[in-house]
């Protein structure tokens, strides 16, 4: 990498970690979504960056699809233990077991869209005012217009 391209990235990895600060500081309960993959592993180091030697001041928290590599899960319990913070996981399977989604069914059946109502009754659960999330913008098209800031109603639309 050039210098160039080592200050720009020196310069995200900065405004993210202020960002995190920030939401730590306006909000009495945030929460950083963890589900162990590479998007949110950037996370945990970010606040890692941010906040140690210290506590994270938020928990870490992984909607479940039940659709990952058991390596994963793995990972995700293994690291939210080698780090100390609070993991609460909240599963999809529960929400379909309750009657509060349905699953798809058919060839191309996914329960990601299902993971929404399970990440609004957690957040109502443990009455989070602020989720910290990554995701990269070129994955997909909803990403692209999300917003660093994305607030929310109480239906979790804009």
């Amino acid at each position: 990498m050039d210098a160039a391209t080592l200050s720009h990235l020196e310069e995200l990895e900065s405004e993210a970690i202020y960002i995190m600060r920030e939401v730590a500081a306006q909000f009495d309960r945030p929460a950083l979504l963890f589900s162990g993959g590479k998007d949110s592993i950037t996370l945990v180091r970010l606040a890692e960056k941010a906040f140690r030697p210290g506590k994270f001041p938020f928990p870490l928290v992984h909607i479940d699809t039940g659709h990952n590599f058991p390596e994963a899960i793995e990972y995700r319990d293994q690291m939210a233990e080698r780090l100390g913070e609070k993991l609460i996981v909240s599963l999809v399977q529960d929400s379909i077991d309750k009657g509060r989604v349905k699953e798809e069914t058919g060839k191309y059946a996914s329960r990601n869209s299902l993971q929404t109502v399970t990440l609004l009754d957690t957040i109502e659960e443990h009455r989070f005012d602020a989720c910290i999330g990554g995701a990269r913008r070129d994955e997909e098209k909803a990403r692209a217009k999300e917003r660093v800031f994305s607030v929310r109603d109480e239906f979790g639309q804009w």
